[in-house]
């Protein structure tokens, strides 16, 4: 599950929800809802959110390798069963690429920023190169090279319990 800006004549209006397994696409926010949780000028569409995003990492807990949320923000930490489909897959026995807003106080993000195996920053400055880095590090988890060496540039392997559970604020 993904996210995205929608936008119109250059201008932000809404964000997107996006199941990446799929392609099933829904509106997660939008300033012309006339119903949903506010939060700023955005309305949260909870029908698409729940319909397209939790669905969406429901179904990679099980049938997929990889879980990737993205991201864990105030808008989708707006939806009990949003936060219901994370906290299962923080303690699955499942690869996990996950995104965390960096100011949020939600203890569901206070849990995934000091329950992960590895953290990562990410700035508008290192974000090619940590992209890169993330990408040559799945793929030697999916190889099984990744935790066999004692370590890799970003720190500890991903434990036993967890094959991989990875964030960034």
């Amino acid at each position: 599950m993904i996210t995205r800006e929608i936008r119109k004549i250059g201008r932000r209006v809404g964000f997107a929800v996006i199941d990446v397994a799929t392609g099933k696409e829904g509106v997660l926010a939008h300033i012309h809802l006339p119903r949903g949780p506010r939060l700023g000028r955005y309305r949260v569409n909870l029908q698409d959110l729940d319909g397209v995003g939790a669905a969406a990492i429901e179904w990679a807990l099980e049938h997929a390798d990889l879980v990737v949320v993205d991201e864990v923000g105030p808008m989708e930490l707006k939806s009990p069963r949003f936060i219901a489909a994370v906290e299962r897959a923080l303690t699955a026995p499942k690869h996990l690429l996950l995104t965390v807003h960096r100011a949020s106080n939600h203890r569901l993000a206070y849990r995934a920023r000091h329950e992960c195996d590895l953290l990562v920053r990410l700035t508008v400055g290192n974000r090619d190169e940590k992209t890169g880095q993330i990408i040559e590090l799945f793929s030697q988890l999916a190889s099984g090279r990744a935790g066999n060496s004692g370590g890799n540039e970003f720190g500890a392997p991903p434990s036993a319990e967890r094959p991989g559970a990875f964030g960034a604020p």
